[in-house]
Formats: structure tokens, C-alpha cells, sequence
């Protein structure tokens, strides 16, 4: 285990970023929160807030949003990185994902930055029924999802978090290594939803339907044009069968099996995430 250090975690307020943030400061370890609201703040958007956020740091978790998959983040990458370095950081994490071509480019600049690495490629979250994208229509009960038949092997933050402290708190032990993480058995997205509804207690109408009528129904909630470019590439390319493996990056990091699917669904629904009345709006 490395001496006590500060640790960047860029993203700090995300699925991930949250969870890492909370496990380094349970450790004792010295963390700085990478986000907009935090102080120093930090933007990925804002190339002004980087340098305070890197001053005295020798570990970085680097959480690009909205994703490595969008055509600007390779350069942002390369910028960030080579700042990074010349800030005096020593180890860079990086969250990658699954089967994205831009995503692994963005990879290869960290490899090459000229200090110790580790990459965490992940897919699908378990957390995107419970926090984000499919939250909100779970609560009522009924979900529309341009997802075909094609099995994911959804990976719970909880297990992404885990590598990535692994890997910022030991670095010789994880320099190098790139860690494919994935949950321990590939779902559809209907199978999934059936599982939350069976660990609820209460029936959700999931039904399936063509991606154009999907990004038509985001443009019309007036989502973010960024957001809506990252969910159809995701759905409509990302989501063609090329993910439908497991890996064993959670075991080889960790020394254990990932969460399971049922076992995410019974947690969140023991704490009633997906019951209107626990939601305050």
C-alpha cells in the first residue's frame, strides 16, 4: 500500500465519483473532489479550472463526461493528461467503456502519457435503473427502451468503484493493467427490468421500440443535445451485440466474483429507490 497521498477524483459528484470519493476518505486517504460545485472547482468544459485542481496531487481518476464516446474528448484527454503530467502526477485511472472506438483512443493517450496507469473499461451501469437515465420512468411504471434482445453484462458502480481504489491506493500492484469489468451474467434489458419489478413487488409495462421514436421522445422532453447524441449512439450502436461477454477485470483487480444483477435489484429496492413516495421533487 503507497503513503498517504492526495487524489483527484474528477467526476466527483457521478455514479462512480461519489462512490470512489466516499471509500478514499473512509481509508484516511487526502481526497479533492473534481467537480463544478467543489472548491477548487473543477470543468471539464473549462481548461482555467484544471491546474488548481491538479496542484499537489499524485493520483487522478479520470471520469470524462458526458462520455469518451463524443468527438471532442480525445483532444481534452491529451490536454488534461499532458497537464497532468507536468503538474507532477504520478498515476492516472482512467473509466473507459466497452466497445467504443473513441473510448479506446482516448485510452491510448493515457497509456502513452508517460506515468503510471490503470484503465477501467466498463459498460453498462446497474446504477443507470436506479440513478439515472431509466429511473424516472421505473417510479411510474411503465418504460420505453429502444433495446433490442441483445444481452449486457451490467456492471454495478459499486464494483467499478472498488477497482478504481484498488488501483489509486496500490499503484505498483495495478500500474499497467487494464481492467475489463462486467457483472457475472448477460441480461436483456427486458430481463433486467423484470428482475427490478420482481425485487419491487410491483409490475412495470416495459416495451420496446424503434430508436428514432425514442430520440424523437427525448428532443420533445428537450434532454440536452449532447445527452441525446450519447443515448443513440449507445442504443444504436454500441448496443449490436459486441458487448455480449464477460470478463473477469473485476476479478483479477479485486480477487472476488462482481455483484450480481438480483442482488443490486433487492438493495435498491429495500431502499424503496424505485417507490414514488421515497422520491422528494
Amino acid at each position: 500500500m503507497t503513503a498517504n497521498k492526495r487524489i483527484l477524483v474528477t467526476g466527483g459528484t457521478g455514479k462512480t465519483g461519489k462512490r470512489i470519493v466516499e471509500r478514499l476518505q473512509a481509508q484516511g486517504h487526502t481526497v479533492r473532489v473534481g467537480s463544478r460545485s467543489a472548491s477548487p472547482s473543477f470543468d471539464w468544459d473549462d481548461q482555467q479550472t484544471w491546474p488548481a485542481a491538479l496542484a499537489d496531487v499524485q493520483s487522478v481518476y479520470i471520469s470524462y463526461q458526458p462520455d469518451l464516446a463524443v468527438p471532442s474528448a480525445i483532444e481534452t484527454i491529451r490536454a488534461f493528461s499532458q497537464l497532468a503530467v507536468a503538474s507532477g502526477v504520478k498515476h492516472l485511472v482512467l473509466l473507459s467503456g466497452r466497445g467504443e472506438a473513441a473510448a479506446q483512443a482516448c485510452e491510448q493517450v493515457i497509456q502513452t502519457a508517460g506515468v503510471a496507469w490503470t484503465i477501467v473499461r466498463a459498460g453498462w451501469f446497474m446504477q443507470n435503473f436506479s440513478e439515472s437515465f431509466f429511473h424516472e420512468p421505473l417510479l411510474n411504471g411503465q418504460i420505453f427502451l429502444p433495446a433490442s434482445e441483445v444481452k449486457e453484462p451490467f456492471i454495478d458502480a459499486d464494483d467499478i468503484a472498488d477497482v478504481a481504489v484498488a488501483a489509486l491506493t496500490n499503484v505498483q500492484a495495478h500500474n499497467g493493467q487494464l481492467y475489463e469489468v462486467t457483472g457475472p451474467r448477460l441480461m436483456t434489458f427486458g430481463e433486467a427490468i423484470s428482475e427490478i419489478a420482481q425485487a419491487n413487488g410491483s409490475p412495470i409495462d416495459y416495451q420496446p421500440i424503434p430508436i428514432e421514436a425514442y430520440i424523437g421522445a427525448l428532443h420533445e422532453q428537450q434532454w440536452p443535445a449532447d445527452m441525446i447524441w450519447l443515448v443513440e449512439f449507445l442504443f444504436r450502436d454500441v448496443l449490436d451485440g459486441r458487448n455480449a461477454y464477460l470478463s473477469d477485470g473485476v476479478e483479477r483487480a479485486l480477487g472476488r466474483q462482481p455483484n450480481d444483477f438480483s442482488n443490486f435489484a433487492s438493495e435498491a429496492a429495500a431502499r424503496a429507490v424505485w417507490q414514488r413516495s421515497s422520491v422528494s421533487r
